[in-house]
């Protein structure tokens, strides 16, 4: 059942909202979009937007369902093969080698649990996946939809490395180049590959990365900051410092829920919304690409799972823009702002939603 996007600018903006008779919502204006039409669902994407975007649903069309991503209409039209056929180096070995070590870890989780021990791990998932990745490494370093002073910026981003999920030059680096590319032959992990290419096994091919987006030239606000420079350098050495410090206070078990319960927890978290937010759930706004909402990521990953408006007001440090729409990462932002540690915190402008196009044509997937 197709459902309509309420005005945001009612919610925004409301003095500048009013039902105009000339008025005609972006999916009727049929002289300004193309319908695109695939077995189960449609989207209205405008004539200027991404042309990949054409060619991506023609082809869920012409394949009739062939090589469709299960329950959604994304078409897997080049499935890549990481594992096997091609030369590993050794970034690729140190990635995967931490990747199977964390999850090898959890196999003990049964043998090791007690209730102090699963405390550190949901603390450190808070920590780390909440200060440390949505806020940091995402809304505030890669898109800048706020500011912090230094001391507090650098201090989430500082938690952000104890996710294990690599220093913020890189991390921001691969995804700005997502948002630049997304969902093209040049996206560093879209489900056009294959889900688990988008879901994980991207990470393990670091050249194609670099053959596909180039040097990291996209960071260069970071790169002039000696301290993450210095993260960069020294990265490893502070997961180590803590699994230490986990294993000083709290033995093995610390080590087993800290450690390795609690970063595969977020690392499979972080990754759906590279994947499953790309496959499965709504698309509310016109952006071009496979981004969808989806509420139960955006549950488990402190709302990043309201991806397709986070591609539709990128800078916005708001991504649940309905009521409804539960963001952790935002309550915490606001809560900053209301401080008066976060300034200058950006929401969607009533002319960026004037050239989206509200209210947008969606389906639910």
């Amino acid at each position: 059942m197709a459902l309509r996007a309420p005005l945001l600018t009612a919610k925004f903006f409301p003095k500048h909202h009013h039902h105009h008779p000339k008025f005609t919502p972006s999916h009727l204006n049929i002289n300004q979009r193309r319908v695109l039409v695939t077995r189960t669902s449609f989207i209205t994407i405008s004539d200027q937007r991404r042309k990949h975007a054409l060619r991506i649903v023609n082809a869920a069309a012409k394949s009739g369902g062939n090589g469709r991503i299960m329950f959604s209409d994304v078409v897997v039209e080049r499935p890549r093969e990481v594992y096997m056929g091609r030369k590993w180096n050794a970034m690729d070995i140190a990635t995967a080698g931490v990747v199977a070590v964390m999850h090898l870890l959890c196999v003990f989780a049964p043998l090791t649990f007690s209730w102090r021990a699963l405390s550190v791990a949901v603390g450190l998932y808070v920590v780390t996946g909440l200060l440390g990745i949505t806020l940091s490494f995402h809304r505030n370093l890669s898109h800048k939809s706020f500011k912090l002073p230094k001391w507090l910026e650098y201090a989430f981003a500082y938690c952000g490395v104890q996710a294990l999920q690599g220093n913020p030059i890189d991390w921001v680096s691969t995804h700005r180049y997502h948002h630049q590319y997304c969902d093209s032959e040049r996206d560093p992990h879209s489900p056009i590959e294959g889900f688990w290419f988008s879901h994980m096994s991207w990470l393990f091919d670091t050249d194609n990365t670099t053959r596909r987006c180039g040097e990291q030239v996209n960071v260069g606000d970071l790169e002039k900051q000696p301290f993450y420079r210095f993260l960069r350098t020294t990265y490893i050495v502070h997961p180590i410092a803590l699994t230490l410090l986990l294993y000083a206070v709290g033995g093995l078990p610390f080590i087993v829920w800290g450690m390795g319960v609690r970063i595969v927890w977020v690392y499979h978290i972080t990754w759906l919304v590279n994947s499953a937010c790309h496959v499965w759930g709504q698309q509310v706004w016109d952006t071009g690409d496979l981004s969808r909402n989806n509420w139960w990521v955006g549950m488990l990953a402190f709302g990043e799972g309201w991806h397709n408006n986070h591609h539709a007001f990128e800078y916005s440090a708001r991504h649940g823009l309905e009521w409804w729409q539960i963001d952790m990462t935002w309550y915490m932002i606001r809560l900053l702002e209301i401080m008066g540690l976060a300034i200058d915190v950006k929401l969607p402008t009533l002319a960026h939603i004037q050239r989206m196009g509200f209210p947008s044509k969606t389906e639910s997937i």
